[in-house]
């Protein structure tokens, strides 16, 4: 095998350097006038047309962030731009909260997001970490404003969906955003010493696992407003990029990681029932989708019995696994999971990278062929940046501290 495929070798950091170099080439003309991000198209050109999204901004203020930690060029100003679009046109100045996004002509979608709450605090925090200006008094206002509207401190689980003026909370309960919340809390932990927002994560997590063990490691994603799985949900829409049918594998991959990682932080590298959960959380989702229907790569929904049900392939879900097969290794140092690695970044070489144009495919049929029915152009750079550090950095942290404190052996 190739030596830039084999996990800790000189050559495989090497080749991750240059992907994590033109990653942050191409993204770098995400920033409109206002500093929210552009949704980037195939060559990493704005779509000017498209909305300007909370989440997307978000992402880009935390890459950037960690661009500047990495001494590249002009990172902290589009970091900064960043926290400005999401302290300026994304926030409501009436209700306070974040829209989920902003039209192009600049009138704000309907809809407060647990989701985009959760990045806005991840940028901010990750903002907070290069002093990036804005970013402390950001941080303090996303957590007031998450807690007061999302978090259920009797349930230990976050809300989902509010409309816009915070008089009306869905009844829809679900794990995306609650997942995206435990990764910011663990960042609030590493980086501003919150250790209350680390306990906080555990208790998600200790529901997470509760489910999914109950359900063959496969995690229900979908719930009511008193937190019932509801296994049906959207099975006429089963390609939803945000609420798919059936079990979503790269967030039961997803989950492995933030569980090993709270582990890790909290109970230091030796093995527990958490890190026991993880591996099957990761084991029964690779089983599941990855080459599970001729052709390499992973699936992005199964059934919950496993079969397929969507075909395609996410490049997130290949980001998500790239870095918990890497973390998985240095935690359980079971040879398995460094092997699996060097699988998924041959098949990410072979067909996920865009060699034309730069960046990620982000969707591919069943026969690895470009297809934009959920995800056309390339949004952000979140996942696959993030894929280029996570594998080699210290597992009980977040990422931005770990580089901030030398923790990411690169």
């Amino acid at each position: 095998m190739d030596q830039k495929y084999v996990l800790g070798t000189d050559e495989n950091r090497a080749w991750q350097k240059t992907l994590r170099e033109e990653l942050l080439e191409f993204g770098k003309d995400f920033a409109s006038p206002s500093g929210a991000s552009y949704y980037l198209g195939d060559d990493g050109k704005p779509w000017k047309d498209r909305p300007r999204e909370t989440y997307i901004t978000a992402r880009m203020a935390h890459v950037y962030s960690i661009g500047e930690l990495l001494g590249r060029e002009g990172s902290r100003h589009l970091a900064e731009e960043a926290i400005r679009g999401l302290r300026t046109e994304l926030h409501d100045q009436e209700h306070d909260g974040w829209y989920a996004a902003v039209k192009a002509d600049g009138t704000p979608l309907e809809g407060k997001l647990c989701y985009a709450h959760a990045f806005v605090i991840l940028a901010a925090t990750s903002g907070m970490v290069v002093s990036a200006r804005g970013a402390e008094e950001l941080l303090d206002h996303a957590l007031k404003v998450y807690d007061a509207f999302f978090w259920n401190e009797k349930e230990g689980l976050a809300a989902d969906n509010w409309d816009n003026a915070f008089s009306h909370l869905d009844t829809y309960r679900g794990l995306n955003a609650n997942m995206h919340s435990v990764e910011a809390f663990l960042a609030v932990a590493d980086a501003a010493g919150k250790e209350e927002y680390r306990q906080r994560a555990g208790r998600v997590i200790d529901s997470v696992i509760r489910w999914a063990e109950a359900n063959t490691w496969r995690i229900p994603e979908h719930y009511t407003d008193a937190w019932v799985p509801d296994l049906d949900c959207n099975r006429d829409n089963p390609a939803d990029p945000f609420k798919p049918y059936g079990a979503t594998p790269g967030h039961g991959i997803e989950w492995a990681r933030l569980i090993t990682q709270w582990a890790v932080s909290t109970f230091g590298m030796q093995d527990n029932r958490y890190i026991q959960a993880a591996e099957e959380l990761f084991s029964r989702a690779v089983a599941d989708a990855w080459n599970a229907d001729g052709a390499p790569g992973i699936c992005y929904t199964t059934d919950w019995n496993g079969s397929p049900v969507v075909h395609d392939r996410m490049h997130w879900t290949l980001a998500e696994a790239i870095n918990t097969a890497a973390v998985l290794s240095t935690v359980t140092g079971n040879r398995k999971y460094a092997e699996l690695y060097s699988e998924f970044v041959q098949y990410l070489d072979d067909k996920v990278l865009d060699k034309v144009n730069g960046s990620w495919l982000h969707q591919l049929d069943q026969t690895n062929q470009v297809l934009d029915t959920v995800w056309p152009g390339k949004a952000d750079l979140y996942h696959a940046f993030q894929s280029t550090l996570i594998p080699y950095a210290d597992p009980s942290l977040s990422i931005c501290p770990a580089v901030a404190k030398g923790k990411v052996n690169i």
